[in-house]
């Protein structure tokens, strides 16, 4: 027989995914912040570009936390 389905515990697997992605686009910027002047050019855009998916995503879980807090009332 399946497991029933519980999403009762989303939104805190959403926020602390969220938590996570923040520390690791902080955990990068603070690397290009010491070392932007050693690492290539490319290093540098594609941590950059990691950076601004990072952004989207958090945004992401964010929005899908607020609407299971929703669907939970």
């Amino acid at each position: 027989m399946a497991k029933p389905d519980d999403r009762s515990d989303n939104a805190e697997k959403l926020d602390r995914m969220a938590r996570q992605t923040a520390g690791n686009l902080e955990e990068a910027e603070q690397y290009l912040d010491e070392h932007g002047d050693e690492i290539s050019a490319t290093e540098k855009h594609d941590i950059l570009a990691k950076n601004e998916r990072r952004r989207s995503s958090i945004a992401g879980f964010e929005e899908e936390a607020q609407e299971e807090r929703g669907n939970a009332e």
